[in-house]
């Protein structure tokens, strides 16, 4: 048996493939959703340091592939913020509460690991 882990519109799934079916059938998936953010995980604000501030984190590693946002653009909750790239899909990274972009920690190009911090919103 393999695991994986499996990111589908922006919910995250823990898969265990079976291998060496002996009907001939293709293996059998078994997914089981994994307790994950739709969106980027915000951090309370207490927590985050800065009075205010929201990060906007990558869900899944990848590679940015467009940046929607701008600083000083004003989002709502679940507006999309960056669009990341991996395995030849397209994975928008939305804005986790309503707020006002305060940075841009990245650029096109770049490659990101789950979890980093892509935006700041105020």
């Amino acid at each position: 048996m393999k695991n994986y882990t499996i990111t589908v519109n922006g919910n995250v799934y823990d898969v265990v493939v079976e291998e060496g079916a002996s009907t001939g059938a293709a293996p059998v998936a078994k997914a089981a959703p994994k307790a994950a953010p739709k969106a980027a995980p915000a951090a309370a604000p207490a927590a985050a340091g800065g009075a205010g501030k929201v990060k906007v984190e990558a869900g899944a590693a990848g590679k940015v592939f467009k940046v929607e946002a701008s600083v000083g653009q004003a989002l709502k909750k679940g507006d999309t913020v960056i669009i990341l790239e991996a395995m030849k899909m397209e994975i928008p990274v939305v804005a986790p509460e309503d707020g006002t972009v305060a940075s841009i920690d990245v650029a096109v190009g770049d490659a990101v690991e789950a979890g980093k911090t892509l935006a700041t919103l105020n």
